[in-house]
């Protein structure tokens, strides 16, 4: 709201100007102690309209020029603070001085520090949707991969992959900025306690980066910007089949003109996962035991410089860290005795270092809403990983005999680096119109060295080594205008992409050059305050990842082993998008959505035969670009408060995407010689979420939360149905400066993947991991300084409202 308030102040100033006989109205903004507030929005009404508004300056006064002689109501919001309203008359006089407006602090505002809320609430914006992460989502888990299923039209699968919409080509950023680190891995090691919101971008204007089929997930970590010394403390422990422990911590110094951040988080514990495949064409199993022994930190600390009112500075640094000890042990069983049963012990030691590095200088001109952004950001990463399988076959029909071992390993080395410059402008031409221009250069480098070989047999150790590099230059420009209730954006976004791909220097190239247009389109209509519909377009691209494109291991098991593509092609994407958004009373709201999408050049997975093995059963799983696709569906979701101890916020999605993908099937008449087969079927996801609050009383509150996810119908698989049910309770304590939570999660053990398979062989599964666990945590508030909003704020809030270069 308070975005949408700021847009409205600044194209409203600029058309009062115009206004004959203008009036002023002016005043101060102090706390309950007297203090000035700075940063606190003014807003000028006429009826329900904002007419105009301003905000106040590190005094804590403000002045509203050039402002028709009418009666107005006055507003005054900050953050902690109730909602301050007055009448002003200009009528009679042509000036109105309020020497003292006075704000109360909430009744949840701690001094000194950033109270989460109590509820998580969604707010619907021109081109995202807001998750303000509140003790009811935080409660869900210890980490952001434990809490996104709570999140409306969100996944996580069973191996931590995150979906949305129904598609893993979405892009995941940290605080606006993209890292090095997997999804799947990021979202285990950020502490659930550390997040402030997760924003959802599905259709993405020109002025974002490109990449993600369905779009954007941005975490936005906690930072404050309070007076003096200020802080949270966060510890967790999810009770498992062993205990898991998390914990966070985070701070500022603000003295002056300077501010000082950070927060720090680590989790560590082992997981347990097991699972089972049943082939029926020869009477097989095959069992799967995991377990993930990982230790994983984060930390950021950062600063903010506000040299003076029109120039401020900011650097920060993200550092990720993991070291994990896995052990996945496969036992291949063949009942009827015609094949040796094979026991392999694979162990994964694996070190993982990713850091980013950003500056960032922010310039604002005389005119309101006429800024300069400049940022760059570095991230390195590093990961090492060393895998050791042990592998023993049995006699034929003899399983307790050994007939052969072998002991191998793998050990692969991952570096990359990210450099990203980018500047943007943004220039409100008039009270109606606004330019935004902006450029971006993008350098990535990335190197995987392989190493594998037979421990018994030195001699025959492979080594390779694969380099993918890209290089990235990118301008956009976007237009908008609004009317009364009509306001419409165009953009483009022109990119220059380069990608050259290199295996064992030489041995095996492949480039890739092109220029491409991205282009953009958005057109709202407010009907009122409380209802808006929206139309967007836009064109994306998905680039193959380092992990799509080697021709190294991936993964391996006895039977199968994962291998890259490094001749896969970018994938394409045209989608349109109808958004409805409906407000009610008492922060309550309906959004609603569909979509559609021609997808041109589809990356999907591949299983085919291993011709390189005289084993028939052994499989490569990888990548291939396929023709023209379509994707739809719809979602709804809503955050509505029945009564002032009970609110619900129940969400559906669904999705349908006709999948395309090689398998490889058995020649008719043969046992072993296979045959790539396109197949192509409509695969259609439905899930549904209903996160229910009660609160006693100002202390005690409980939730309840279910969740469901229908069966899925794929090319080789079809996943079965699953569902959940979780309980939870928090008590506050200590003046609300403590909060104990405790969290029952899957209380009936129902969330279990199971399939069913035609491709290349007839088969089913079922995989498990601990989902049925006990979350219990504590959360501890500290600090003597007082909440200030600072320009700073506002640029976190937006994060850049779209910002171009950023993504």
């Amino acid at each position: 709201m308070r975005i949408k308030l700021l847009f409205l102040f600044l194209f409203g100033t600029l058309f009062s100007m115009h206004a004959q006989n203008a009036g002023t109205i002016s005043g101060k903004v102090v706390d309950q102690k007297n203090a000035p507030i700075s940063y606190a929005t003014v807003a000028i009404k006429e009826g329900e309209a904002v007419i105009t508004g301003g905000i106040t300056d590190d005094n804590g006064d403000f002045q509203i020029k050039n402002l028709a002689l009418k009666n107005y109501t006055v507003e005054v919001q900050f953050i902690g603070y109730n909602t301050f309203s007055t009448k002003a008359d200009l009528t009679n006089q042509k000036s109105i001085s309020f020497p003292k407006i006075t704000l109360l602090e909430e009744a949840t505002q701690l001094q000194g520090v950033e109270i989460v809320q109590e509820r998580s609430t969604v707010e619907q914006k021109i081109d995202r949707r807001v998750i303000n992460v509140g003790r009811d989502l935080t409660t869900a888990g210890a980490t952001a991969s434990e809490i996104m299923n709570n999140i409306p039209s969100v996944n996580i699968d069973q191996d931590g992959k995150i979906s949305l919409r129904g598609n893993q080509n979405v892009r995941v950023l940290v605080d606006g900025r993209p890292t090095n680190v997997d999804p799947a891995q990021l979202l285990k090691q950020i502490p659930s306690t550390s997040i402030k919101k997760i924003e959802l971008i599905t259709n993405p204007s020109a002025k974002y980066n490109p990449e993600g089929m369905s779009g954007i997930i941005n975490i936005v970590l906690h930072k404050n910007a309070n007076d003096g010394f200020n802080g949270s403390l966060n510890a967790g422990i999810t009770f498992g089949e062993t205990p898991k422990f998390n914990n966070s911590l985070d701070m500022n110094y603000r003295t002056g003109k300077v501010n000082f951040f950070g927060n720090v988080g680590s989790n560590f514990g082992e997981n347990f996962n097991e699972g089972f495949i049943e082939r029926f064409d020869n009477n097989s199993q095959q069992i799967l035991d995991i377990v993930n022994d990982n230790e994983s930190y984060l930390y950021k600390i950062g600063m903010d410089f506000y040299i003076n009112d029109k120039n401020t500075v900011s650097f920060y640094t993200n550092q990720n860290g993991i070291d994990g000890d896995g052990n996945v042990n496969t036992d291949i069983r063949y009942l009827n005795n015609d094949e040796p049963n094979v026991l392999q012990l694979g162990n994964y030691l694996t070190n993982n270092r990713s850091g980013a590095y950003n500056l960032a200088y922010k310039h604002l001109f005389a005119k309101d809403g006429h800024t300069l952004d400049f940022e760059g950001n570095f991230n390195d990463y590093k990961q090492t990983q060393n895998a050791n399988f042990d592998t023993s076959t049995f006699e034929i029909g003899n399983p307790g005999t050994l007939d052969e071992r072998i002991i191998f390993s793998d050990k692969i080395i991952d570096k990359r680096e990210n450099t990203t410059l980018n500047l943007d402008y943004v220039n409100p031409l008039n009270e109606k119109t606004t330019l935004e221009l902006g450029a971006e250069s993008r350098i990535v480098r990335s190197s995987n060295d392989y190493t594998t070989g037979n421990l018994l047999l030195p001699v025959e150790n492979r080594l390779s080594n694969y380099t993918y590099d890209i290089d990235i230059y990118s301008a956009y420009a976007t237009f908008g205008q609004r009317f009364e209730k009509f306001s419409y954006q165009v953009g483009a976004r022109f990119e220059s992409y380069k990608a050259k791909a290199n295996l064992n220097k030489g041995q095996t190239t492949f480039e890739d050059d092109y220029l491409t247009l991205y282009p953009s389109a958005y057109l709202t209509y407010n009907l009122n305050e409380k209802n808006m519909f929206q139309l967007s377009y836009s064109r994306r691209v998905d680039r193959p990842s380092l992990e799509q494109t080697k021709p190294i291991r991936e993964f391996s098991t006895p039977l199968v082993t994962g291998l890259g593509n490094a001749e896969l092609e970018p994938q394409f994407t045209n989608s349109v998008e109808v958004n409805y958004t409906k407000m009610f009373g008492k922060g309550s709201s309906f959004t609603s959505g569909v979509f559609y999408r021609v997808i041109d050049n589809e990356i999907n997975r591949v299983l085919y035969n291993d011709e390189t093995t005289e084993n028939p059963n052994d499989l490569i799983m990888s990548w291939d670009n396929f023709d023209n696709n379509t994707a739809f569906g719809f979602e709804l979701s809503a955050n509505y408060k029945i009564a002032k101890w009970w609110d619900i916020q129940p969400a559906i999605d669904y999705s349908n995407i006709s999948q395309k993908g090689l398998v490889s099937v058995l020649r008719e008449g043969t046992v072993d010689e296979f045959d790539f087969v396109e197949r192509e079927v409509d695969v259609a996801a439905f899930n549904a979420r209903l996160n229910s609050n009660f609160k006693v009383n100002k202390r005690l509150s409980f939730l309840l939360f279910g969740f469901y996810r229908g069966g899925v119908d794929g090319i080789q698989n079809d996943s079965k149905e699953m569902y959940k049910i979780d309980a939870g309770g928090r008590y506050s304590l200590l003046n609300n400066k403590m909060s104990i939570s405790i969290r029952f999660n899957d209380i009936f053990d129902q969330m279990k993947y199971g399939f069913d398979s035609r491709n290349p062989y007839p088969s089913r599964g079922q995989f498990t991991w601990e989902s049925h666990s006990v979350y219990f945590g504590i959360n501890y508030m500290f600090g003597g300084g007082k909440n200030r909003a600072l320009q700073r704020k506002y640029r976190d809030d937006n994060t850049k409202q779209g910002g171009g270069g950023m993504f």
